[in-house]
């Protein structure tokens, strides 16, 4: 190699692009899985990072300057000038604000808090589906924000959450519901939580001081036949130290009824557990070998074709 050609690459190769471009691969794989399940395009999925691209650079732009510069923006983005123009003219579909707390979160933690609906040891009561006082209809009048008694039990007990006894009675199974299956719910959950994590990691690359807290425990080789017994301590501690956070936040909650008013932030904390596929970590390449796909010919008629030659449709059926 040339000392020429050898300069060039040293010129130009940035370990800090490199390292983050890599780090996006890791992200955007999983997140293109969801765009496949959603049945987004990559056209779809190539104009949303452009606009997405264009708004944040100009969050960016305001803050360090004052003022909106599509010249700067377009520097910053690498998109034409005249796209940025038609970007910012166009209305900004994104959500405006965050997502609140889940109904079933709320439903489920004033049914683990409220004294209301406390037995006499502190536990969850088993309440009655319907009545007025001390029941499930009237938890979730208080604290869904209108959700039908019926709509919300059907929620809770798809999520494994509640139990239902004889009677048209409920037990709480779990404080913490885990949103599962294709639903709009569970990927604007997708969406909230990759996003504070996202903020937590790359603020911490800005923060000089006092970054937000971040950890991970990590086992690289686990034995197999552990995993369940893992994943159910996990869970438990998981969802134990939930609750303490809760009973932590609750103690900073703003008083609305106070006179003066107090300027107020959220945060918050997210425990999640992550495993590979066992099955697809087991494969070997000689799996792949027995698994052939099985081509389809068509059929061709009697009577066409070149092999045909003349001959009659009774003996080409022969």
């Amino acid at each position: 190699m040339s000392s020429k050609k050898a300069f060039h690459r040293s010129r130009f190769h940035d370990p800090l692009k490199h390292a983050t471009i890599v780090a996006l691969k890791r992200v955007l794989g999983a997140l293109i899985d969801l765009t496949f399940d959603a049945g987004i395009t990559v056209h779809e999925l190539n104009q949303l990072l452009r606009e997405c691209a264009v708004r944040t650079a100009v969050g960016r732009i305001s803050k360090e300057t004052g003022r909106d510069s599509k010249s700067r923006i377009a520097i910053v983005t690498g998109l034409p000038r005249s796209e940025v123009a038609r970007i910012l003219k166009a209305k900004d579909a994104s959500p405006s604000k965050r997502m609140g707390e889940h109904p079933t979160r709320k439903v489920l933690a004033a049914w683990f808090d409220d004294p209301r609906f406390l037995s006499a040891n502190g536990d969850p009561a088993v309440l009655p589906i319907f009545g007025k006082r001390r029941s499930l209809e009237q938890l979730v009048g208080l604290y869904s924000g209108g959700i039908p008694v019926r709509a919300m039990l059907d929620e809770l007990t798809q999520l494994d959450a509640v139990e239902r006894l004889p009677d048209q009675r409920v037990k709480a199974r779990s404080r913490i519901p885990i949103l599962t299956g294709l639903s709009a719910t569970a990927i604007a959950a997708i969406g909230e939580r990759t996003r504070d994590l996202l903020e937590t990691l790359t603020g911490n690359l800005r923060r000089t001081s006092k970054p937000f807290f971040e950890g991970t425990a990590l086992l690289e080789e686990a034995d197999v036949e552990s995993v369940s017994l893992l994943r159910r301590e996990i869970a438990d501690q998981g969802s134990s130290f939930i609750n303490s956070a809760n009973s932590l936040f609750s103690r900073a909650r703003v008083n609305r009824s106070a006179s003066r008013v107090l300027p107020t932030c959220r945060l918050g904390v997210t425990v999640y557990y992550f495993q590979d596929d066992v099955e697809s970590a087991a494969r070997t390449k000689t799996d792949a070998v027995y698994i052939r796909r099985k081509n389809l010919q068509r059929k061709r008629r009697a009577g066409t074709g070149r092999k045909s030659m003349g001959l009659p449709s009774r003996l080409l059926a022969e």
